[in-house]
């Protein structure tokens, strides 16, 4: 078994710009990716398995709801603790940060922003502890960049609602034991729901045949006239925002985490490159290596000062959804250009599990579409500078 040995790359001295709290957070995080996930993932992407035995571990690293107060169960640290832990979990791999940024920022953020006080008290601490797992329903089989064309609904029956419907392409949902599933109730209008496994009608089949993410648990959400209890409704916010803003969250740990997989594709790469030789001499001699090297951690530079720069933002309550877009689209391009030049210079190693980087790269190729796909993500930065929306 490979050794993980990885230390992590500063170029500009970002570390100084941290508190020792984000070093100690970072530090948690990544001793927990070397001595629980390193190990295994590997052959868990192989055989296109989630590892549940690290459902324990994320708890423990605060991965779950890191940002959510210490009364429901979370850490009650600050966006760019949040930011760190997502880096360090997708430098072990894209599919294991997936399912806590899910769990984080599509479960419990909107039940902790827009729930009631007794679904906070009943499912939050559960959350944070691991004990459930969530998942979150927005996209559909036909409506995936416009999620406003949704028809997933929902009816008042009276003393519960009644759902129906489906949700595409949902991460944990094969295991999961609450979905916050957004429908339209009768008048149009979007409303998040608490839906709870084992209600009738309720079912979450998984996705099978996956080149990408395959250490995830991909699947989909089908509602069959499920009976929805009243209390489970998200009452403190309607509408598209209401999703939308959870994406936001997510978004954000997404330009963080991208972060992770190109550092250790870069990692990876820079380790070979001094040691291959080709030649008589180490292939990093060579300029072209260089210039690839070089041109690595550049880019992965200038990502982590827009990821530092944007969770300072959050932190104050001043990042703006077109921000966070371009940070997301900007980080995920980086990575995975990153990944495909690492791949380059370990030649055919680059394709083997021997090493990390076909695994992310492979990843990567969901990360770039999922939470707003790349070209959409683009638009909001058009539409945010001249004022004219081009998708809508």
């Amino acid at each position: 078994m490979k050794q993980d040995v990885y230390q992590g790359h500063d170029y500009y001295n970002l570390d100084d710009l941290l508190s020792e709290e984000h070093k100690l957070i970072r530090q948690a995080a990544r001793d927990w990716v070397k001595r629980d996930v390193s190990p295994i993932i590997e052959e868990a992407a192989q055989k296109a398995e989630f590892p549940k035995s690290i459902i324990k571990g994320l708890s423990e690293i605060g991965a779950f709801g890191p940002y959510i107060p210490e009364e429901y169960g979370g850490a009650g640290l600050d966006q760019i603790s949040y930011g760190i832990i997502m880096q360090e979990i997708e430098r072990g791999d894209s599919g294991v940060r997936s399912t806590a940024s899910v769990q984080s920022s599509l479960v419990m953020f909107p039940i902790y922003a827009y729930g009631t006080e007794e679904q906070k008290k009943k499912f939050l601490p559960k959350l944070a502890s691991g004990e459930m797992m969530g998942s979150f329903g927005l996209t559909e089989p036909d409506h995936g960049s416009n999620p406003g064309g949704m028809v997933t609904n929902f009816k008042d029956k009276g003393d519960h609602y009644l759902l129906n419907g489906a949700k595409l392409w949902i991460s944990n949902s094969p295991f999961c034991d609450v979905a916050v599933v957004w429908a339209k109730n009768e008048e149009g209008r979007i409303h998040g729901l608490i839906v709870e496994r084992g209600m009738d009608g309720f079912s979450t089949p998984e996705t099978h045949n996956k080149w990408s993410l395959r250490a995830s648990a991909t699947g989909e959400l089908i509602f069959q006239d499920v009976k929805v209890p009243k209390e489970n409704l998200l009452t403190g916010k309607s509408g598209l925002g209401a999703p939308l803003s959870c994406l936001d969250s997510a978004r954000y740990g997404i330009a963080w985490g991208a972060i992770g997989a190109a550092l250790d594709c870069y990692d990876t790469a820079l380790r070979y490159a001094k040691e291959r030789i080709q030649f008589g001499k180490p292939i990093a001699s060579f300029q072209l290596q260089q210039k690839k090297l070089a041109e690595m951690i550049t880019e992965i530079t200038k990502a982590q000062l827009m990821a530092l720069r944007l969770g300072q933002l959050k932190n104050e309550g001043k990042a703006t959804t077109a921000q966070i877009s371009m940070a997301k689209r900007n980080n995920v391009k980086m990575a995975i250009k990153i990944a495909r030049e690492a791949r380059q210079i370990l030649g055919g190693m680059g394709i083997t599990g021997d090493y990390s980087i076909m695994r992310h790269m492979m990843n990567l190729e969901s990360v770039i579409t999922y939470e707003g796909t790349h070209d959409i993500h683009l638009l909001i930065t058009g539409m945010d500078i001249t004022g004219i929306a081009a998708f809508k």
